[in-house]
């Protein structure tokens, strides 16, 4: 791996940090930190495809700028420093885009790709991939789509989908061969599902933190036409696993509590210098010093894995890993963050006598969720003693 940037690619990030800090100082969105799916704003999104930002390694056949992943990541990089409001099209281009441009039919791209490309209206996917009873065992889903001449008829339910509640869409997998004899990692397939669908009904999931951006999503009877069919009958569960490397090696991973992190060093800055000359701030700069190190580990990890794809090749163990290590990291912060910061760090946000503008509290919150959204750490550690390191079941 080459470890320096080409000129276009600094002036790349040039012009991305310029153009997130004008829109900060122009008062376009709050900087803020929590979710890995940072707020949506349509008119955000269009700023950034009107730059040709959305898509931005998507082949130019439709609509992206040809560059490659090193350069997303350098792009999302510094979106994530700030917390840019990315949601309206963040899982169609990083998922959805990608899995059609490989998967779908010629119909499904025309219809969709531009939309996405361009953050037009009825563009925001959410994924419909977990269940009460499948979470990482995915083969194991229990929704089913039942094919009745040209028409699939959807009966089950999906849990935990982000964003599910301001879709237009849904990318979803369900059970389409009901013979037990047929290994269940081959009786599923992937579908587009119109979110506002007779039958489909939202419903929303409050989390520790009092906010809601997870859902549950009952399909009854939800019919929907076989052109909606992704890739192959029964090839759902193998189509999700050639996506899911793009789903764990983001550099969000590393960054959703990004904000965190800088609100700890201004902190840290603005202490007494009767504090500086206690034991207490020795200990402050050593744990300072391992995040600093764990940081830059993490991205090294990040651009590694972009890199590898950027070489044609398939970074399975490698993003597994990234994900376990940039999702622990972001748990470490955010404790550490508490430790350090103290009461004050436990006052939600909105309260006068709160100094940062970062919900400290909000993020320890959400914590827990990380190490399991888009597969738990478990699973990572099989892939990565399987795939990686060629261990035996």
């Amino acid at each position: 791996m080459d470890f320096e940037f080409t000129e276009e690619q600094n002036e790349l990030r040039r012009q991305v940090r310029e153009f997130v800090e004008s829109e900060v100082a122009a008062g376009t969105f709050e900087v803020t930190s929590k979710a890995i799916v940072a707020e949506v704003s349509k008119s955000f999104s269009r700023k950034m495809a009107q730059r040709g930002w959305i898509g931005i390694n998507w082949p130019k056949e439709y609509g992206g700028q040809g560059k490659g992943q090193v350069d997303k990541m350098i792009m999302l990089e510094e979106m994530y420093r700030y917390q840019a409001p990315t949601g309206y099209h963040f899982m169609a281009e990083r998922q959805i885009g990608p899995a059609l441009m490989k998967f779908g039919t010629e119909e499904q791209k025309k219809e969709f790709l531009p939309r996405i490309v361009k953050a037009e209206d009825g563009a925001m996917f959410c994924l419909l991939f977990s269940e009460p009873d499948a979470g990482s065992d995915l083969a194991a889903v229990a929704t089913t789509a039942g094919k009745e001449g040209d028409f699939y008829i959807v009966n089950g339910q999906k849990v935990w989908t982000s964003e599910g509640h301001l879709s237009d869409y849904g990318w979803l997998l369900a059970k389409t061969s009901f013979d037990e004899s047929i290994p269940k990692h081959q009786t599923c397939s992937e579908f587009i599902i119109d979110m506002k669908a007779p039958g489909v009904t939202i419903r929303p999931l409050i989390n520790i933190a009092g906010e809601h951006s997870f859902n549950e999503v009952f399909f009854d009877n939800v019919k929907i036409p076989a052109t909606s069919l992704v890739g192959k009958e029964g090839d759902g569960f193998k189509q999700i696993m050639a996506q899911v490397d793009y789903e764990r090696s983001g550099i969000e991973r590393l960054l959703q509590n990004y904000p965190v992190y800088t609100a700890l060093r201004k902190y840290i800055a603005e202490m007494t210098p009767e504090d500086r000359h206690s034991d207490y701030y020795g200990w402050i700069k050593d744990v300072m010093a391992q995040l600093e190190i764990e940081f830059n580990v993490g991205r090294l990890m990040c651009y590694n894995t972009a890199w590898i794809i950027d070489q044609g090749k398939k970074p399975t163990s490698q993003a597994a890993i990234s994900k376990a290590f940039c999702t622990r990291y972001e748990q470490k912060l955010n404790d550490t963050a508490m430790k350090i910061m103290g009461p004050s760090s436990t006052i939600r946000k909105g309260s006068e006598t709160l100094s940062p503008a970062i919900d400290v509290a909000a993020c320890y919150l959400w914590g827990p969720s990380y190490t399991l959204q888009g597969g738990s750490m478990e699973v990572l550690k099989n892939i990565i003693a399987q795939r990686g390191l060629g261990l035996p079941r």
